[in-house]
Parts: C-alpha cells; structure tokens; sequence
C-alpha cells in the first residue's frame, strides 16, 4: 500500500482530496460524522507529499522547512475541530506544489523536445551485408549506418560521399549543407539528397544533441542567486515561526486573558499566514519556466543563475568568425609554390578551424602522395598550425618575418589572410572571405539601445576586424587577439565592475568564455567552448540572445514583484492576526492564495514572445 502511494502522483492526490472535501460539504447537511471523515480523508491525500517532504528534507538538510509549517498547521486546525479549513488549506497548498511541478515538467518536456529529435535506432549494415536495425545506444565507433533520403540522421559520423543535410535543428539554418565524403554529419539532422553511408565517430552518450539534452537536465539543477538565497533564508525563517508562534500563544493566554482554545486558534492562524510558501515560490517556478521558454527558441541556459545574471550584463565582447559571421569561408586569391601549397593543404587537413576547411575544400583535388606524412603537424592555438620549419597561420605569427616578396600589402584588402612561413621567410599567403551573418547588426543594435557596450575580439588583422566592425555597426574592436588577448580584455573590464559577457565558437574562445561573467557559446562550435560557457545558442541566431537577454529581464523583474508581494501579503496578515481581524478561513484563502499568484505570475515566462 505504502509502495503504491510513494508512486502516485501528487495531481492524483489533489483530484482524491478534491472529491472528499466536496463531500464533506456535501454531508454537513446530513451527517457531521460523515463529514469529518470525509474531511480527514481529504487531509490524508492532500497533506501526503507535503508530510513526506516535511519528515524527508527535515531530517536530510538537519533544519525544517515551509512543508513543515503547513503541516503543523492543519494539525492544529483539526485539534480544534477546524477540520474544513484544515483541508482547504492543503488543497490551496497542493495546488500550488502541483503548479511548481507544472512548470518544472514544462522545463523538463525542453528535453523531450529536444530528444524526438534524434531517431532511437540506425539501419547498421554489416560486414556480411546483412542490414541489421540497432538502437543508436548499441553503436560503436567504425560502424557504418545506412541514411536513407530524407531520413533523419542516428548519430555523428563521417559521410562517404557528398550529400545536402538540413541542419536547421542545430543551426537553425534553413538551407541544406553540402558535406563531402569524409565531412561529419550530426545526430538529428536530416538527409535531404540521395542515400549515404555514415561511419560513426562517436558514441551516441557523446553525439553533439547529446551533449545539449545533457547541459539541459544540469540546468534545472543549478538555482540562481535569489534560489540559493531563498533556500537558505527558510530554513531560518521556519525556525522563527516556530519558536513565534508558542511564544504568541502564551502571551494571548497570560496577558490577554484568552482561552486556551481561542489563543491556541489565533497562533495557527498565525503559523498559517507567516509561513513563506509565497516567498520560496517567489523565484524557481519563474526561473524554470525563462529556462523552458529559452530552450523552445534555441537558447540553452545553463541554470537559473546564468539567466538571472544576463540582464545585468554592461559589455558584450564578441568573437568573429562563426559568431558575427557565417564562419564559411572561401579561398579568393593566393600565393604558395605547388610543394608549399601541398604541405599546406596537409597541415591543414589535420584542423577542425573553418580557414583550415575552406583551404583544405578549395584544394581537395590536389595529390598530396609527395608530402612527408611521417613528421608531425601541431596546431597552435589562437595562432594556426606547424610542421618542422613550416608555419601556417595569422600574420600577428610571423612578426619579425622577412616578407621579400611584399604579402603583407595584402593585408590592406579587408579580407582575412593567412601566411605560410620557412626558416623566417614568408612564402606565401591566403586570402579568404566571410560573409557576416544577416542578424549580427539587428542583434548588436538591440544590445546597444539597452546601454550594453558590444566590442569585437578578432584573431583576424585589422582591416578585416574593421570591416567587420562597420557592417554590424560596432564602434571599438580589437585585431590580431591571441586567446590570453581575450581574457586580458575581460579581465580589464571586470576590474573596473563591469558584468562582462563573452561570445564565441572556437576552441580558442573556451579561456575567455569561461573567464567571462556570462560566457555564450554558438551551438556549431567546438565541444569545448560549448562546455566552457553558461549558454549555449542551440540555432546560430545571435537575434535570439538578444531575445534571451529581455527574457531575463522579464524574469528579474516577476521575481522582484514575487518577492514584494508575498513580503506584504505575510506582513499584513501577520498584523491582522495580531489585531484580531483575521480567522483561519480567511488567513488560508489569502495566504495560500498569494502562493498560487505567485506561481502564476512566473508560468506566465513560458508563454513570453519576442517583442
């Protein structure tokens, strides 16, 4: 029995004790007995997983909390045979658990969301050419999977040959991608062109929307401030109601001259109305429903304190490429002899950078059977790539280089260029052309009216950062920026208190995002700047940070109305009581009723739209 109430669910409960005190109601016409054991019995359902809550996180945390107090309260009322008012105030308080619930499963349902996104099972073809269907859990790196024509795809691989994905699911990108054999293709995507085989890289615990569903559920699991803040502060409270409340009592009997049953009354009302249940809802009902309504538009936020903290936010530092840029790049003119430009195309290959794919695209058909594979190519990061005497990268790399044949005059072209490097000579150059996203202006113009300073971090030289920088309208940018560059800036302006925010892609962007107050990583990018920020832009749309910021504005401000509220509801109730003017009817309907406002008013995040 014991077992079958531990898994019933609390709005069954709430049905059950709504039905008894209907009741009860019902057979005070006709049988007082009758309608205190209906009344009782709405008590037991009702006040089940609040007593529950009340023993299991007393005795865990070692300090009582709001369960406590309500149970003590209907408790009370039943003493004094107030057993209606003590079953409407579980049903009020029920209600609003339920509520809570409502919006931590509408945060959790993000996840569903997400996960339908992902097939459960791959056509795996094996060896013998038997195709055999496998859940996408059982796969294992080298197996190959069959992708039919407008499939969605079970999990990352390697493509063999060129197919059109639809990646709109992760970048929120409506045209098809071309990807060419041995191009990596995500779990969740679709396959928009003809059949093609996937060899699969990675585990599906580790696929790219694996790592998102996982960033989403240790979301709902991390308070903000106000939470911890909240948390800690009833314990406390709880503790003074209960040392009150006797108190209070004792002064009604002994100096007040009440009875004991009259004095004994007023101190439950008492610990009815000066319980915080208002104010401990004040803020997580709210929190989690920014968070669902984030995850909806392609915003993941880690936590409700990363989502309190973005509205505070006074500076935006941006990354470039991939960021305020597509990130896709295209070889517009260059200079190497054909070994260097063989050796290039090899350092290149063994690189994840969007420069590094572009070279390596533009270049595909070139015989690299000549260049010494055996000699190992290290990339160094924020600076580009080496191999023995050879280096690839930005020119900020090859200060102090002889430059004979004049490329750095190239650099004055607005493009982005790389050198090629041997034995301090540069020999030859690239140079490459992005395209900047459509929504970085309307997004930067966004932050700009709301007094928030968008400043531009680049690797890239100083005409392309220019350029850059006057396209989105951004009026202070900085050039050449190595990865310490970036936390070097961050760092300066947090010293001179500022809420800083950092926004990038790359694995060269992981320091700075997590030096940042507010690090944001684009869901495109690299694992690791995903890992190193507090959010992550799920679809490529910096318009919905912006989004995202006046969510969390919204968010602060129902919390600061929250917590006023249910401050004033408790004090003025508390003196009522203490005048004399309230009974516990109207101290259950008032109180509890303030807890499920409360609740209402932060669900209302889960319907916000972008103005």
């Amino acid at each position: 029995m014991l077992n079958y109430l531990m898994k019933t669910r609390p709005g069954q409960f709430l049905l059950i004790g709504i039905l008894f005190i209907i009741l009860g109601f019902g057979f005070l016409l006709v049988n007082d007995v009758l309608s205190q054991v209906s009344f009782y019995i709405a008590v037991f359902f009702l006040g089940f997983f609040a007593a529950k809550h009340a023993l299991v996180d007393t005795i865990q945390s070692k300090s009582p909390n709001v369960d406590l107090l309500m149970i003590l309260s209907a408790l009370g009322a039943i003493i004094i045979n107030y057993e209606s008012e003590a079953a409407m105030l579980l049903l009020i308080f029920a209600g609003a658990e339920v509520l809570e619930d409502y919006a931590s499963n509408k945060s959790t349902s993000a996840i569903s969301e997400l996960m339908s996104q992902v097939p459960s099972t791959a056509q795996v073809l094996k060896t013998n050419g038997e195709v055999v269907e496998t859940p996408t859990e059982e796969l294992h790196v080298g197996d190959v999977v069959i992708v039919s024509k407008g499939a969605q795809i079970p999990i990352d691989g390697y493509t063999d040959r060129t197919v059109m994905i639809n990646e709109a699911a992760l970048t929120g990108e409506s045209l098809p991608v071309e990807k060419k054999d041995g191009d990596e293709v995500f779990a969740g995507t679709i396959n928009e062109g003809n059949v093609f085989y996937l060899q699969v890289n990675k585990p599906s615990n580790e696929t790219v929307f694996s790592n998102i569903i996982r960033m989403v559920e240790e979301a709902q699991n991390r308070p903000s401030k106000i939470s911890k803040f909240i948390d800690r502060f009833e314990s406390k409270y709880v503790i003074g109601v209960l040392i009150a409340v006797p108190i209070f009592i004792l002064i009604l009997i002994y100096f007040n001259q009440y009875s004991f049953e009259e004095a004994f009354y007023r101190g439950m009302v008492l610990l009815t109305v000066a319980s915080p249940c208002a104010l401990v809802a004040s803020a997580t009902p709210a929190t989690l429903s920014a968070i669902s309504n984030g995850a909806r538009n392609g915003v993941l936020v880690k936590g409700g304190a990363a989502m309190e903290a973005l509205s505070t936010m006074d500076i935006l530092y941006s990354d470039k490429t991939g960021t305020l840029t597509l990130g896709e790049f295209k070889v517009v003119d260059y200079h190497a002899d054909e070994d260097v430009l063989k050796e290039v195309v090899y350092m290149e290959q063994q690189s994840s950078h969007p420069i590094a794919e572009a070279i390596v695209s533009t270049f595909k058909d070139l015989n690299l059977d000549s260049v010494d594979q055996t000699e190992a190519v290290e990339e160094v990061a924020g600076s580009g790539m080496k191999k023995g005497q050879i280096k690839v990268g930005k020119p900020g790399a090859f200060d102090g280089y002889e430059d004979n044949n004049h490329y750095r005059d190239k650099l004055s072209a607005g493009n982005t260029t790389i050198f090629v490097g041997k034995n301090n000579q540069i020999i030859g150059y690239f140079s490459l052309a992005d395209q900047v996203r459509a929504e970085s202006a309307q997004a930067v113009a966004g932050f700009q009216n709301e007094d928030i300073k968008v400043v531009l971090l680049t690797g890239d030289n100083e005409m392309v950062a220019k350029k850059v920088a006057v396209e989105v309208n951004i009026d202070e940018y900085a050039a050449s920026c190595l990865p310490e560059d970036k936390i070097r800036y961050i760092l300066e302006s947090q010293e001179k208190n500022h809420v800083v925010g950092m926004i990038g892609d790359g694995i060269n962007d992981a320091p700075a995002l997590a030096n940042a107050d507010i690090g944001i990583a684009m869901g495109s990018g690299s694992s690791v700047a995903m890992e190193s920020a507090d959010i992550v832009m799920v679809k490529n749309n910096l318009a919905k940070l912006f989004y995202s910021f006046k969510l969390s504005k919204k968010l602060n401000s129902i919390i600061l109305q929250n917590v006023v509220f249910a401050v004033s509801v408790i004090v003025i109730l508390v003196v009522l009581n203490i005048l004399g003017l309230l009974d516990l009817p109207m101290g259950v309907l008032f109180h509890e009723g303030s807890t499920i406002l409360v609740i209402l008013n932060g669900l209302r995040l889960l319907r916000q739209r972008n103005e």
